[in-house]
């Protein structure tokens, strides 16, 4: 084991309030799209960039994506470098910034935006997607500088835009722009993973979202015989499009699960009394494909599905693919920054990490799309997106422990 590597893992160990403190400040500053209510990132990124400056990391630039709907008129994303001794490759660390909103409330323990510390877990919205990811990184840039390390080569901290609602503002504007990254850069996502920290992803599914308009003619609710209930058919629709799973049903046991999946989300807001039939009803899907699979395929089946059901009840139905992922090329199992973390992995937790397939879109598709290796990696209970988010604070600091292996063991 590197002596500079058991340096910095004795003090990361000491930086539970330091953690807790990164966490409390970053989760006091919403950052919400637009499309969820949000002004975007700006505060956010005010954060990091001070936090950046109190661990004396200068090497910092902010790229910024043009987005009218926010009161700056940009979504910011922010790269910074600690300099190694060769300043050809770097150990990228990549985190988002933005968050979901926090939903109801009342079915929050406590306030979703002020960190709670209970049980050796941090509470609040955003604490484990993305911001365990994030704070693992600046704890390893502060240990650096503690122990006064200059590293074998530059780590780079990445903290993008826009990642919950489709990376247009984030790191697919970023890459396509600039040139950020290396052929022989190690690229980690910290953005999913296990309780135990066993799976290294390297491959996503394709993602298809759908907006379903289902138009039928509202009528008073004692004269159902006068109209066409929207809000039954769209029912209809819903149970019909289980179908697909029969249609796209090919199987691989390197994703987890090993199936596409085909499932109704989102429902928008219709009529707001009870004595009224709906005229229209307006549902989204949400598609996580196989990479064998053509999405346009995934797209001709549900509208075929829908007119059948048009057909069947007298509706008209219109179908809008609002967002397309299309699957990237797989990260190799054997790539180095696989083999880097089975290492690190197998060193800081005692597990054999194994490389797998998820259905859930990350940043690493985006990177893997340009020809580069990326892996998604974190010690996580995945309570994302959830009520009472947390992250488990032994994680965040072991997590920090990881990626110092990484860039002082390579």
């Amino acid at each position: 084991m590197s002596e500079l590597f058991q340096k910095v893992a004795s003090r990361i160990d000491g930086y539970t309030d330091l953690a807790i403190q990164f966490q409390r400040r970053l989760t006091a500053v919403p950052a919400l799209d637009p499309s969820s209510g949000g002004d975007g990132e700006g505060e956010k990124a005010k954060v990091l960039l001070k936090i950046l400056e109190e661990l004396g990391v200068t090497d910092v630039t902010v790229y910024d994506t043009p987005d009218e709907r926010v009161s700056t008129g940009v979504r910011p994303n922010i790269v910074a470098r600690v300099p190694g001794a060769n300043r050809s490759r770097t150990l990228w660390l990549m985190a988002h910034m933005d968050v979901v909103p926090a939903g109801d409330l009342e079915k929050w323990t406590s306030d979703p935006w002020t960190v709670r510390v209970e049980d050796g877990k941090i509470y609040g919205r955003g604490v484990e997607d993305n911001q365990q990811g994030m704070v693992s990184s600046l704890c390893l840039a502060q240990a650096l500088k503690d122990e006064g390390i200059t590293p074998p080569f530059d780590l780079g901290l990445l903290f993008v835009a826009d990642e919950e609602t489709g990376n247009t503002m984030g790191i697919d504007y970023l890459l396509s722009n600039n040139d950020i990254f290396g052929a022989d850069d190690l690229i980690v996502v910290p953005d999913g993973g296990e309780p135990d920290g066993s799976m290294i992803e390297v491959a996503e599914k394709g993602i298809a979202w759908f907006k379903v308009t289902v138009t039928g003619r509202s009528t008073h609710g004692s004269t159902p015989d006068r109209g066409v209930n929207a809000h039954l058919a769209a029912c209809r629709l819903i149970v019909a499009l289980q179908e697909l799973y029969g249609r796209f049903d090919l199987r691989d046991e390197v994703y987890d699960p090993p199936i596409s999946t085909f499932e109704a989300t989102k429902v928008e807001v219709g009529v707001p009394n009870v004595n009224t039939i709906p005229g229209d009803h307006v549902f989204y899907m949400d598609c996580r494909v196989m990479p064998e699979y053509d999405l346009e395929v995934v797209e001709a089946a549900v509208r075929e599905i829908a007119a059948r059901v048009d057909a069947e009840g007298g509706t008209s139905t219109a179908v809008e693919m609002v967002q397309r992922l299309d699957a990237a090329p797989p990260t190799a199992v054997d790539a180095p920054v696989v083999k880097a973390l089975e290492r690190a992995v197998k060193e800081v937790y005692k597990v054999d990490a194994r490389p797998m397939g998820i259905g859930g879109g990350t940043v690493a598709a985006f990177i893997r799309r340009r020809g580069y290796a990326a892996a998604v990696w974190a010690c996580m209970d995945e309570t994302m997106h959830g009520y009472d988010e947390y992250c488990v604070l032994a994680n965040l600091l072991g997590d920090a422990k990881v990626f110092a292996h990484l860039l002082l063991t390579e």
